[in-house]
């Protein structure tokens, strides 16, 4: 059992939160699994999910991008979280979400 793909996250900020729909390997096309997890249950795993790295924004490189602050801008590393998502349901395969047709 392993995560194949991200289909869909939304980091909930206010709750320090991150909601993830995602497929295994085992999971056909037609197949779905949801999650939310704590933030700080991914760092007691010793993941940190959350990235400021502002590599991602280097396609911005408009004049009208000069005089914006960036220093609260958060990312999701999808890598990161795959890795904790996979660590996580071994340790805890009780809370496997069920799946879910499309």
């Amino acid at each position: 059992m392993e995560i194949q793909e991200l289909i869909f996250y939304y980091l909930h900020e206010n709750t320090k939160t991150i909601e993830v729909n995602f497929r295994l390997t085992k999971d056909s096309e037609e197949v779905f699994r949801s999650d939310i997890f704590d933030l700080t249950e991914a760092e007691t795993f010793g993941y940190n999910i959350i990235s400021n790295d502002l590599d991602i924004l280097d396609e911005f490189t408009d004049d009208d991008y000069e005089d914006d602050d960036w220093s609260d801008f958060e990312s999701v590393d999808e890598e990161v979280l795959m890795s904790f998502m996979n660590e996580y349901y071994i340790v805890n395969p009780e809370k496997l979400p069920k799946s879910e047709f499309i």
